[in-house]
């Protein structure tokens, strides 16, 4: 029997899956991706790759609980390294911190070439990722950002080649809030964006009442971030 359900969250991830070809799951959180993808005919082979023996090992378990050994593999290795020997055609990173998101992705250049899709999922500074995929011959192709359990999750897909979505009088601001997500502002944007600019203007008054000359600096980013945030919100 082959696993139906998946979060809303990795519902979404899977979305931006390839179907030709291979999907590896970094990070795979008991290959519950993989194994959808596979098990539904959405992509044709699956690799569950995991760091520690605990999860491999519940990867595997999921893996022959589904009945898909020989379709999906549990690979052991730290980030991308278990993707020696082995082509995969998308990339999946999803449920971690922005930045080792990006560490596993600058130690894993060398596995990067023949991959055509990465789908990153960052729980955090989401803007370290975009940032990194620019910078690297990434064309960011489209963002989605779901709401689950009451946290707000944003999701990137980027390929190999796309249009350009960014625009250089607005690039630190689209890094920031996402190019696509600033156009399409769904419900858990606003969300996510009216939460952080509260929390700015928190932030702000203490500055205000604290004034220190070595607090400036950062009252001054602090507007420019609530006047961005003011700009797609109200």
């Amino acid at each position: 029997m082959n696993e139906q359900h998946l979060s809303k969250r990795l519902e979404k991830v899977a979305e931006y899956v390839l179907e030709e070809g291979t999907v590896a799951d970094i990070g795979s959180d008991h290959a519950y991706l993989p194994v959808y993808l596979v098990g539904n005919g959405l992509c044709e082979y699956g690799i569950a790759g995991e760091l520690n023996e605990g999860p491999y090992a519940s990867a595997i378990e999921k893996i022959r609980a589904n009945d898909l050994e020989g379709r999906v593999e549990a690979r052991q290795g730290d980030g991308l390294s278990v993707l020696e020997g082995r082509k995969a055609d998308t990339v999946v990173i999803a449920g971690m911190g922005g930045p080792l998101i990006v560490s596993i992705l600058k130690k894993g250049q060398k596995y990067l070439p023949d991959v055509k899709r990465l789908v990153l999922q960052p729980n955090v500074a989401a803007d370290q990722v975009r940032y990194w995929l620019k910078s690297n011959g990434w064309s960011l192709i489209d963002e989605a950002i779901v709401m689950e359990d009451g946290h707000v999750y944003e999701i990137l897909a980027a390929d190999r080649s796309g249009v350009d979505p960014y625009e250089a009088d607005k690039i630190r601001k689209q890094l920031w809030l996402g190019p696509y997500l600033m156009e399409k502002r769904p419900e858990a944007f606003h969300v996510k964006w009216e939460r952080e600019y509260d929390q700015l203007k928190r932030i702000y008054s203490q500055l205000q009442l604290a004034r220190q000359k070595q607090a400036r600096h950062r009252e001054e980013e602090l507007q420019q971030k609530m006047k961005w945030l003011e700009e797609v919100l109200y």
